[in-house]
């Protein structure tokens, strides 16, 4: 069985996310500068399930990789 996301975007949960970023807004908005650089550098700081960046992005935030100041 391949290790990459079959649950679409069920994965990450936005649940789960919102327990680490107190704001879908802000969670949004630190994905997406995420997965630009993502994209950019073809590169991840996590064993990433998602194919996508940002799926990537998310997967980061979820394991507190990505810090924000607001």
């Amino acid at each position: 069985m391949s290790d990459k996301n079959t649950d679409g975007l069920r994965y990450p949960s936005i649940d789960d996310l919102l327990e680490v970023i107190d704001s879908k807004y802000k969670l949004a908005y630190i994905s997406a500068k995420r997965a630009k650089i993502i994209k950019h550098d073809n590169f991840s700081s996590v064993d990433n399930k998602c194919v996508k960046p940002v799926g990537q992005a998310l997967e980061e935030i979820l394991e507190n990789k990505v810090k924000a100041e607001f």
